[in-house]
């Protein structure tokens, strides 16, 4: 380790900060908010900006840029890899297209889902602000509208509605800032695994929306669940309270729902059984908005709101 390389993490999740770890060239490939990215099989990285001279820019693990991509989506902000039937796609929400978009890896358009019509509530377009996606083994498609109206919509494969639940409120089934989700099939039953962000949770559903369990993240307000092994990770864009700028960090939960690292934040501790709350130590971090996790278990992280910053690198130790 070089002398003034930052190691930041808990237990046996440490890691090295590496800030300069992507290629920096904002005259070819500028960045605006970088908001998600993921690992195709191939082990190049997409990184999703709402910059729209070039929305998804493609990475090498080296950093290096490699492909670049997208000019139509002002409002980029979730970015899901779905395998189906051995070839890849990847899922685009728009907050201000009101739409998501399902693209090959080059970026061509394949399918558009537009608002959700078949819910009377959605008056108008204005009103969906869709922010993730998760894609289940049949291909059902989920969509969260984190920034309109709060409820969580399950489509088939082909883009046909099938049903809704939640929307904006403080019951068990209900959400405040539905920001993320993911499938989860590290247990026997798969399960949805979904942010409600400004209620520091997760909530657990089952596939077909029946409400499970909660998994309570005090100071963290986290922006979705990334499974990888047996471990959940996410970024924690804001800690403490939701006007604390410029904040944030990484939290990694373990198979039994409790946290067991949090790097670029406070030492997670549990006192009788409670995870007490949490808040950011240091300064790695600007508004962290997303994890990618490689096969080595390195952790690649982009911001929003962070001055316009390339996504930097976490290596396991």
């Amino acid at each position: 380790m070089q002398k003034n390389e930052l190691v930041i993490g808990h237990n046996n999740f440490k890691y090295r900060v590496k800030k300069d770890w992507a290629e920096f060239t904002p005259e070819q490939y500028p960045v605006n908010d970088c908001h998600e990215m993921v690992m195709s099989k191939n082990g190049l990285l997409y990184l999703l900006t709402n910059e729209t001279r070039n929305n998804v820019l493609v990475y090498s693990k080296d950093g290096i840029v490699k492909a670049s991509w997208g000019k139509t989506y002002p409002g980029a902000h979730g970015l899901t890899l779905s395998d189906e039937n051995g070839e890849e796609f990847l899922y685009i929400t728009d907050t201000v297209r009101h739409q998501v978009i399902k693209t090959n890896l080059e970026g061509k358009e394949l399918m558009i889902l537009d608002y959700p019509q078949e819910i009377s509530l959605y008056t108008s377009a204005n009103e969906y602000k869709p922010t993730e996606t998760a894609i289940a083994s049949n291909g059902d498609i989920y969509v969260t509208d984190g920034y309109g109206l709060q409820f969580v919509i399950q489509y088939d494969a082909r883009g046909n509605y099938i049903r809704h639940w939640g929307g904006k409120g403080d019951g068990i089934d209900q959400f405040n800032c539905v920001h993320g989700i993911t499938v989860d099939n590290r247990n026997a039953e798969p399960s949805l695994l979904i942010t409600s962000r400004n209620h520091n949770v997760l909530k657990r559903f089952s596939m077909s929306g029946e409400y499970l369990n909660t998994i309570s993240l005090p100071g963290s307000f986290n922006c979705r669940p990334v499974i990888n092994g047996k471990n959940v990770y996410s970024a924690v864009f804001r800690s403490e309270h939701n006007k604390n700028l410029r904040s944030g960090y990484i939290t990694i939960i373990d198979e039994n729902d409790r946290v067991v690292s949090s790097p670029g934040g406070t030492e997670p501790v549990y006192i009788n059984s409670v995870l007490q709350p949490q808040k950011q130590e240091g300064s790695t971090f600007i508004h962290p908005h997303d994890v990618c996790v490689d096969k080595d278990e390195n952790l690649y992280i982009p911001q929003w709101d962070s001055d316009k910053t390339y996504p930097l690198m976490l290596e396991r130790i």
